[in-house]
Protein backbone atom coordinates (compact mmCIF):
# COMPACT_ATOMS: atom_id res chain seq x y z
CA UNK A 1 0.00 0.00 0.00
CA UNK A 2 2.96 2.60 -1.23
CA UNK A 3 1.81 5.43 -2.75
CA UNK A 4 5.05 5.24 -5.18
CA UNK A 5 5.55 9.12 -4.94
CA UNK A 6 6.00 9.19 -1.18
CA UNK A 7 9.38 7.13 0.33
CA UNK A 8 9.61 7.18 4.15
CA UNK A 9 7.62 6.59 7.00
CA UNK A 10 5.74 8.89 9.06
CA UNK A 11 6.15 8.30 12.35
CA UNK A 12 3.50 9.70 13.94
CA UNK A 13 1.05 7.12 12.92
CA UNK A 14 -0.33 4.68 15.09
CA UNK A 15 1.44 1.35 15.23
CA UNK A 16 -1.31 -0.40 14.90
CA UNK A 17 -5.09 -0.79 13.75
CA UNK A 18 -7.41 -3.93 12.90
CA UNK A 19 -10.57 -4.45 11.51
CA UNK A 20 -11.67 -8.33 12.06
CA UNK A 21 -15.43 -9.71 11.11
CA UNK A 22 -15.61 -12.83 13.88
CA UNK A 23 -15.47 -12.62 18.00
CA UNK A 24 -12.49 -15.30 18.19
CA UNK A 25 -10.30 -13.07 15.53
CA UNK A 26 -11.29 -10.05 17.45
CA UNK A 27 -10.47 -11.90 21.02
CA UNK A 28 -6.99 -12.95 19.48
CA UNK A 29 -5.96 -9.76 18.01
CA UNK A 30 -6.59 -7.58 21.31
CA UNK A 31 -4.11 -10.24 22.69
CA UNK A 32 -1.74 -10.43 20.63
CA UNK A 33 -1.98 -6.51 20.48
CA UNK A 34 -1.41 -6.25 23.78
CA UNK A 35 1.83 -8.40 24.15
CA UNK A 36 3.14 -6.28 21.45
CA UNK A 37 2.59 -3.10 23.44
CA UNK A 38 -0.15 -1.59 21.13
CA UNK A 39 -3.28 -0.36 22.12
CA UNK A 40 -6.41 -3.20 22.33
CA UNK A 41 -9.03 -0.94 21.38
CA UNK A 42 -7.51 -0.08 17.99
CA UNK A 43 -9.00 -3.91 17.19
CA UNK A 44 -12.21 -3.46 15.86
CA UNK A 45 -15.46 -5.12 14.74
CA UNK A 46 -16.32 -4.83 10.86
CA UNK A 47 -14.42 -6.07 8.17
CA UNK A 48 -13.27 -4.25 4.18
CA UNK A 49 -16.04 -2.07 4.39
CA UNK A 50 -15.69 -0.23 8.15
CA UNK A 51 -11.62 -0.20 7.26
CA UNK A 52 -12.34 1.71 4.15
CA UNK A 53 -14.94 4.30 6.14
CA UNK A 54 -12.75 4.73 9.27
CA UNK A 55 -9.37 5.28 7.28
CA UNK A 56 -11.23 8.03 4.66
CA UNK A 57 -11.46 10.19 7.29
CA UNK A 58 -8.76 8.85 9.86
CA UNK A 59 -4.80 8.70 9.34
CA UNK A 60 -3.93 5.30 8.30
CA UNK A 61 -1.28 2.91 10.68
CA UNK A 62 1.73 1.65 10.43
CA UNK A 63 0.81 -1.73 10.09
CA UNK A 64 -2.90 -2.67 9.34
CA UNK A 65 -4.58 -6.20 9.54
CA UNK A 66 -8.16 -6.49 7.56
CA UNK A 67 -10.38 -9.18 7.42
CA UNK A 68 -12.21 -9.78 4.01
CA UNK A 69 -14.23 -12.65 5.00
CA UNK A 70 -17.15 -10.76 4.12
CA UNK A 71 -15.50 -9.25 0.71
CA UNK A 72 -17.61 -10.15 -2.11
CA UNK A 73 -14.57 -8.90 -4.32
CA UNK A 74 -11.16 -9.08 -2.74
CA UNK A 75 -9.31 -7.41 -5.39
CA UNK A 76 -12.34 -4.38 -6.14
CA UNK A 77 -11.84 -4.12 -2.29
CA UNK A 78 -8.30 -3.84 -2.10
CA UNK A 79 -7.80 -1.33 -4.53
CA UNK A 80 -10.91 0.71 -2.74
CA UNK A 81 -8.27 0.48 0.20
CA UNK A 82 -5.39 1.77 -1.36
CA UNK A 83 -6.98 4.81 -2.10
CA UNK A 84 -7.40 5.63 1.58
CA UNK A 85 -4.36 4.38 3.05
CA UNK A 86 -1.31 6.50 3.37
CA UNK A 87 1.79 5.63 2.04
CA UNK A 88 3.95 3.17 3.83
CA UNK A 89 1.00 1.31 5.05
CA UNK A 90 1.78 -2.26 5.45
CA UNK A 91 -1.04 -4.62 5.21
CA UNK A 92 -2.26 -7.95 6.40
CA UNK A 93 -4.94 -9.03 5.18
CA UNK A 94 -7.20 -12.53 6.08
CA UNK A 95 -10.19 -14.62 4.81
CA UNK A 96 -11.50 -17.88 4.57
CA UNK A 97 -10.91 -18.66 0.36
CA UNK A 98 -8.20 -20.68 0.34
CA UNK A 99 -7.16 -20.19 -3.42
CA UNK A 100 -3.88 -20.01 -4.41
CA UNK A 101 -4.42 -17.36 -7.13
CA UNK A 102 -5.82 -15.13 -5.12
CA UNK A 103 -2.97 -15.00 -2.65
CA UNK A 104 -0.83 -14.03 -5.21
CA UNK A 105 -2.81 -11.31 -6.75
CA UNK A 106 -3.30 -10.18 -3.52
CA UNK A 107 0.42 -9.54 -2.73
CA UNK A 108 1.02 -8.43 -5.96
CA UNK A 109 -1.56 -5.54 -5.20
CA UNK A 110 0.67 -4.61 -2.29
CA UNK A 111 -0.56 -6.85 0.62
CA UNK A 112 2.22 -7.99 2.49
CA UNK A 113 0.54 -11.30 3.88
CA UNK A 114 -2.41 -13.16 3.76
CA UNK A 115 -4.25 -15.70 6.63
CA UNK A 116 -6.15 -18.11 6.81
CA UNK A 117 -8.61 -18.31 8.71
CA UNK A 118 -9.17 -19.91 11.04
CA UNK A 119 -5.43 -18.85 12.43
CA UNK A 120 -3.60 -19.46 15.38
CA UNK A 121 -1.21 -16.94 18.24
CA UNK A 122 1.80 -18.26 16.40
CA UNK A 123 1.00 -17.20 12.99
CA UNK A 124 -0.61 -14.12 14.13
CA UNK A 125 2.71 -12.81 16.10
CA UNK A 126 5.07 -13.90 13.08
CA UNK A 127 2.51 -12.28 10.24
CA UNK A 128 2.45 -8.66 12.61
CA UNK A 129 6.54 -9.01 13.04
CA UNK A 130 7.45 -9.47 9.68
CA UNK A 131 4.93 -6.62 8.71
CA UNK A 132 6.84 -4.45 11.57
CA UNK A 133 10.30 -5.53 10.06
CA UNK A 134 8.99 -4.31 6.10
CA UNK A 135 7.41 -0.86 7.99
CA UNK A 136 11.16 -0.09 9.81
CA UNK A 137 13.31 -1.73 7.46
CA UNK A 138 15.74 0.97 4.65
CA UNK A 139 14.13 0.96 0.86
CA UNK A 140 15.64 -1.41 -0.93
CA UNK A 141 17.48 0.77 -4.23
CA UNK A 142 16.63 3.96 -3.01
CA UNK A 143 19.26 7.09 -2.50
CA UNK A 144 18.59 9.29 0.08
CA UNK A 145 19.15 12.59 -1.74
CA UNK A 146 18.08 16.47 -0.38
CA UNK A 147 14.88 17.43 -1.59
CA UNK A 148 15.47 19.84 -5.02
CA UNK A 149 12.79 22.08 -5.79
CA UNK A 150 12.86 24.30 -8.97
CA UNK A 151 10.93 27.29 -9.61
CA UNK A 152 10.22 27.71 -13.25
CA UNK A 153 9.76 31.79 -14.50
CA UNK A 154 8.54 33.33 -17.83
CA UNK A 155 9.71 36.32 -18.09
CA UNK A 156 6.50 37.30 -20.57
CA UNK A 157 3.04 35.66 -20.76
CA UNK A 158 3.63 33.27 -23.43
CA UNK A 159 7.05 32.27 -23.35
CA UNK A 160 6.26 28.65 -22.69
CA UNK A 161 7.43 28.44 -19.07
CA UNK A 162 4.61 26.17 -18.19
CA UNK A 163 5.19 23.87 -20.88
CA UNK A 164 9.18 23.75 -20.05
CA UNK A 165 7.86 23.15 -16.18
CA UNK A 166 5.34 20.16 -17.37
CA UNK A 167 8.48 18.44 -19.27
CA UNK A 168 10.72 19.07 -16.32
CA UNK A 169 8.66 17.15 -14.10
CA UNK A 170 8.24 14.98 -16.41
CA UNK A 171 11.74 14.17 -16.91
CA UNK A 172 12.53 14.18 -13.55
CA UNK A 173 9.75 11.28 -12.66
CA UNK A 174 9.98 9.13 -15.41
CA UNK A 175 13.77 9.44 -16.86
CA UNK A 176 15.37 10.12 -13.67
CA UNK A 177 12.85 8.08 -11.14
CA UNK A 178 12.61 10.25 -8.65
CA UNK A 179 9.79 10.87 -6.86
CA UNK A 180 7.99 15.18 -8.12
CA UNK A 181 5.25 17.15 -7.07
CA UNK A 182 4.42 19.90 -9.88
CA UNK A 183 2.66 22.74 -8.15
CA UNK A 184 1.03 25.33 -10.67
CA UNK A 185 0.33 28.80 -9.25
CA UNK A 186 -1.45 30.19 -11.95
CA UNK A 187 -4.14 29.54 -9.66
CA UNK A 188 -7.27 30.43 -12.01
CA UNK A 189 -5.26 29.62 -15.53
CA UNK A 190 -2.90 27.56 -15.05
CA UNK A 191 -2.50 24.88 -17.70
CA UNK A 192 -0.30 21.63 -15.84
CA UNK A 193 -2.81 19.64 -15.51
CA UNK A 194 -4.89 20.36 -18.93
CA UNK A 195 -1.38 19.91 -20.70
CA UNK A 196 -1.20 16.88 -19.07
CA UNK A 197 -5.14 15.94 -20.19
CA UNK A 198 -6.22 15.57 -16.66
CA UNK A 199 -8.93 17.12 -14.19
CA UNK A 200 -7.06 19.67 -11.45
CA UNK A 201 -9.83 18.95 -9.44
CA UNK A 202 -10.15 21.55 -6.11
CA UNK A 203 -6.96 20.60 -4.05
CA UNK A 204 -5.63 23.72 -4.34
CA UNK A 205 -8.44 25.89 -3.55
CA UNK A 206 -9.05 23.94 -1.13
CA UNK A 207 -5.50 24.38 0.63
CA UNK A 208 -5.78 28.48 0.03
CA UNK A 209 -9.12 28.58 1.63
CA UNK A 210 -8.72 26.32 4.65
CA UNK A 211 -4.57 25.96 5.18
CA UNK A 212 -4.73 24.72 8.67
CA UNK A 213 -6.03 21.21 6.72
CA UNK A 214 -2.35 21.07 4.89
CA UNK A 215 -1.10 18.30 5.94
CA UNK A 216 0.37 14.37 4.64
CA UNK A 217 -2.79 13.11 4.35
CA UNK A 218 -3.93 15.91 2.45
CA UNK A 219 -1.51 15.85 0.25
CA UNK A 220 -1.72 12.47 -0.83
CA UNK A 221 -5.89 12.92 -1.44
CA UNK A 222 -5.76 16.55 -2.88
CA UNK A 223 -3.27 16.17 -5.48
CA UNK A 224 -3.68 14.13 -8.80
CA UNK A 225 -1.62 11.54 -10.02
CA UNK A 226 -0.07 12.11 -13.38
CA UNK A 227 2.05 8.68 -13.12
CA UNK A 228 3.68 6.16 -10.39
CA UNK A 229 6.28 9.29 -9.42
CA UNK A 230 4.49 12.57 -10.68
CA UNK A 231 1.47 14.15 -8.99
CA UNK A 232 0.56 17.48 -9.64
CA UNK A 233 -1.27 20.40 -7.57
CA UNK A 234 -3.12 22.71 -9.80
CA UNK A 235 -6.72 24.77 -10.17
CA UNK A 236 -9.21 26.54 -12.65
CA UNK A 237 -10.39 28.89 -9.98
CA UNK A 238 -13.61 30.72 -11.32
CA UNK A 239 -12.77 34.34 -12.93
CA UNK A 240 -15.10 35.91 -10.25
CA UNK A 241 -13.15 34.29 -7.12
CA UNK A 242 -10.20 36.71 -6.53
CA UNK A 243 -7.50 34.50 -3.92
CA UNK A 244 -7.41 36.42 -0.95
CA UNK A 245 -4.24 34.75 0.72
CA UNK A 246 -1.46 35.78 2.27
CA UNK A 247 0.43 32.93 0.86
CA UNK A 248 1.17 31.11 3.99
CA UNK A 249 -1.13 27.90 2.19
CA UNK A 250 1.97 27.94 -0.76
CA UNK A 251 4.35 28.17 2.14
CA UNK A 252 2.82 25.38 3.66
CA UNK A 253 2.56 23.00 0.56
CA UNK A 254 6.17 23.50 0.11
CA UNK A 255 6.71 21.99 3.66
CA UNK A 256 4.62 19.03 3.03
CA UNK A 257 6.29 18.82 -0.26
CA UNK A 258 9.82 18.64 1.27
CA UNK A 259 8.56 15.24 3.45
CA UNK A 260 6.56 14.05 0.81
CA UNK A 261 8.50 14.07 -2.54
CA UNK A 262 12.26 13.96 -4.14
CA UNK A 263 11.95 17.28 -6.26
CA UNK A 264 8.98 19.70 -6.67
CA UNK A 265 8.73 21.80 -9.66
CA UNK A 266 6.80 25.14 -9.18
CA UNK A 267 5.40 26.72 -12.23
CA UNK A 268 5.68 30.61 -10.99
CA UNK A 269 4.21 33.36 -12.37
CA UNK A 270 6.04 36.39 -11.72
CA UNK A 271 3.68 38.21 -10.38
CA UNK A 272 2.77 35.75 -7.54
CA UNK A 273 6.89 35.50 -7.09
CA UNK A 274 6.65 39.14 -6.48
CA UNK A 275 3.69 39.21 -4.10
CA UNK A 276 4.88 36.47 -1.90
CA UNK A 277 8.62 36.47 -2.48
CA UNK A 278 9.12 33.71 0.46
CA UNK A 279 8.14 31.12 -1.80
CA UNK A 280 11.77 31.97 -3.18
CA UNK A 281 13.40 30.67 0.41
CA UNK A 282 13.82 27.24 -0.21
CA UNK A 283 13.96 27.05 -3.76
CA UNK A 284 17.27 25.73 -4.92
CA UNK A 285 17.13 26.32 -9.07
CA UNK A 286 15.40 29.25 -10.55
CA UNK A 287 14.97 28.61 -14.13
CA UNK A 288 13.83 32.13 -15.87
CA UNK A 289 12.32 31.22 -19.35
CA UNK A 290 12.10 33.77 -22.08
CA UNK A 291 11.85 34.45 -25.59
CA UNK A 292 14.90 36.11 -27.56
CA UNK A 293 13.20 39.38 -28.18
CA UNK A 294 13.57 42.91 -27.01
CA UNK A 295 10.97 42.09 -24.34
CA UNK A 296 12.19 39.68 -23.22
CA UNK A 297 16.21 40.90 -22.75
CA UNK A 298 14.41 43.99 -21.18
CA UNK A 299 12.59 41.69 -18.23
CA UNK A 300 15.12 38.99 -18.28
CA UNK A 301 17.29 41.53 -17.24
CA UNK A 302 14.71 42.61 -14.32
CA UNK A 303 14.38 39.57 -13.13
CA UNK A 304 18.00 38.41 -12.88
CA UNK A 305 18.24 41.54 -11.05
CA UNK A 306 15.59 40.82 -8.92
CA UNK A 307 16.50 36.93 -8.11
CA UNK A 308 20.24 38.45 -7.28
CA UNK A 309 18.56 39.85 -3.88
CA UNK A 310 15.31 38.22 -3.66
CA UNK A 311 16.85 34.74 -3.90
CA UNK A 312 20.92 35.07 -3.87
CA UNK A 313 20.99 31.61 -2.24
CA UNK A 314 19.51 30.42 -5.74
CA UNK A 315 20.80 28.89 -8.69
CA UNK A 316 20.11 30.88 -11.89
CA UNK A 317 19.78 29.31 -15.08
CA UNK A 318 18.68 30.55 -18.38
CA UNK A 319 16.29 28.93 -21.09
CA UNK A 320 15.69 30.95 -24.31
CA UNK A 321 12.58 29.20 -25.79
CA UNK A 322 10.67 28.68 -29.05
CA UNK A 323 14.11 29.63 -30.79
CA UNK A 324 13.25 29.93 -34.54
CA UNK A 325 16.04 28.19 -37.39
CA UNK A 326 15.77 31.88 -38.83
CA UNK A 327 17.18 35.02 -37.53
CA UNK A 328 15.26 35.57 -33.76
CA UNK A 329 14.72 38.94 -33.22
CA UNK A 330 17.48 39.18 -30.96
CA UNK A 331 21.00 37.22 -32.31
CA UNK A 332 21.97 35.15 -29.54
CA UNK A 333 25.43 37.34 -28.91
CA UNK A 334 22.93 40.51 -28.56
CA UNK A 335 20.85 38.68 -26.59
CA UNK A 336 23.89 37.62 -24.08
CA UNK A 337 25.82 40.86 -24.10
CA UNK A 338 22.36 42.24 -22.95
CA UNK A 339 21.77 40.62 -20.09
CA UNK A 340 25.40 40.39 -19.12
CA UNK A 341 25.58 36.52 -19.25
CA UNK A 342 25.17 33.47 -21.46
CA UNK A 343 21.78 31.52 -22.35
CA UNK A 344 22.27 28.19 -20.51
CA UNK A 345 19.89 26.30 -23.00
CA UNK A 346 18.63 26.74 -26.56
CA UNK A 347 15.12 24.85 -27.00
CA UNK A 348 14.30 25.01 -30.64
CA UNK A 349 10.94 26.33 -32.02
CA UNK A 350 8.66 23.10 -33.01
CA UNK A 351 5.22 23.56 -34.22
CA UNK A 352 5.10 20.26 -35.42
CA UNK A 353 5.95 19.14 -31.70
CA UNK A 354 3.95 21.35 -29.61
CA UNK A 355 0.89 20.66 -31.63
CA UNK A 356 1.56 16.55 -31.14
CA UNK A 357 1.83 17.10 -27.32
CA UNK A 358 -1.24 19.04 -27.16
CA UNK A 359 -3.35 16.66 -29.30
CA UNK A 360 -1.96 13.78 -27.29
CA UNK A 361 -2.25 15.46 -23.72
CA UNK A 362 1.59 14.48 -23.21
CA UNK A 363 4.23 17.20 -21.97
CA UNK A 364 5.79 18.63 -24.77
CA UNK A 365 9.30 16.51 -23.50
CA UNK A 366 7.82 13.47 -23.51
CA UNK A 367 5.58 14.09 -27.44
CA UNK A 368 9.04 15.28 -28.84
CA UNK A 369 11.28 12.08 -27.55
CA UNK A 370 13.77 11.87 -30.83
CA UNK A 371 13.69 15.31 -32.04
CA UNK A 372 16.12 18.48 -31.45
CA UNK A 373 13.16 20.01 -28.74
CA UNK A 374 13.44 16.49 -27.02
CA UNK A 375 17.41 16.78 -26.69
CA UNK A 376 16.94 20.16 -25.74
CA UNK A 377 14.52 18.90 -22.47
CA UNK A 378 16.93 16.57 -21.32
CA UNK A 379 19.94 19.27 -21.52
CA UNK A 380 17.77 22.05 -19.53
CA UNK A 381 17.08 18.61 -17.02
CA UNK A 382 20.65 18.21 -16.26
CA UNK A 383 21.41 21.89 -16.69
CA UNK A 384 18.83 21.84 -13.04
CA UNK A 385 20.50 18.42 -11.15
CA UNK A 386 24.01 20.01 -11.77
CA UNK A 387 22.59 23.31 -10.77
CA UNK A 388 21.04 21.64 -7.72
CA UNK A 389 24.18 19.44 -6.63
CA UNK A 390 26.36 23.17 -7.15
CA UNK A 391 23.70 24.92 -4.62
CA UNK A 392 23.91 21.90 -2.16
CA UNK A 393 27.96 21.60 -2.36
CA UNK A 394 28.46 25.44 -1.91
CA UNK A 395 26.13 24.80 1.01
CA UNK A 396 28.07 22.25 2.82
CA UNK A 397 31.12 24.56 2.48
CA UNK A 398 29.92 27.44 4.23
CA UNK A 399 28.65 25.27 6.84
CA UNK A 400 31.49 23.66 7.02
CA UNK A 401 33.27 27.16 7.40
CA UNK A 402 31.09 28.24 9.84
CA UNK A 403 31.75 28.18 13.56
CA UNK A 404 29.55 25.82 14.03
CA UNK A 405 30.72 23.19 11.45
CA UNK A 406 33.85 23.76 12.82
CA UNK A 407 32.46 22.89 16.27
CA UNK A 408 31.34 19.98 14.41
CA UNK A 409 34.59 18.78 13.03
CA UNK A 410 36.39 19.31 16.38
CA UNK A 411 34.18 16.83 18.56
CA UNK A 412 34.12 14.39 15.20
CA UNK A 413 37.99 14.71 16.27
CA UNK A 414 37.63 13.99 19.50
CA UNK A 415 37.16 10.21 19.61
CA UNK A 416 39.84 9.39 17.12
CA UNK A 417 42.48 11.98 19.61
CA UNK A 418 40.77 9.39 22.46
CA UNK A 419 42.05 5.90 20.43
CA UNK A 420 45.51 7.54 19.87
CA UNK A 421 46.19 8.43 23.71
CA UNK A 422 44.82 5.23 24.87
CA UNK A 423 46.85 3.43 22.12
CA UNK A 424 49.75 5.50 23.85
CA UNK A 425 49.21 4.54 26.90
CA UNK A 426 48.88 0.92 26.14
Amino acid sequence: MNAPWKPGMNGQRDPFHAFVCDDHSFDLLRAVAAEMGWAPEKVNKGGMRNAVQSLSITASPQILFVDMSESGDPLSDINSLAEVCEPGTVVIAAGQVNDVRLYRDLLASGIQDYLLKPFGADQLRDALAQAQAVFFAPREGTVERPHMTTAVIGTRGGVGASSLATSLAWVLSSQHQRTTALLDLDVHFGTNALSMDLEPGRGLIDAIENPGRIDGLFIERAMVRASDNLAILSAEAPISMPMMTDGGAFYQLLEEFHSAFECTVIDLPRGMMIQHPHLMGDVNVALVVTEMTLAGARDTIRLLSWLKTGAPHARVLVVANRVHPGSPEISRKDFEQSIERAIDVLVPFDLKAASQAAKLGKTLAEAAKGSKVGAACTAMVKEVLGAAEAEEEEGSRKKGDSLLGKIGDLKNMIPSRRKEKAALNN
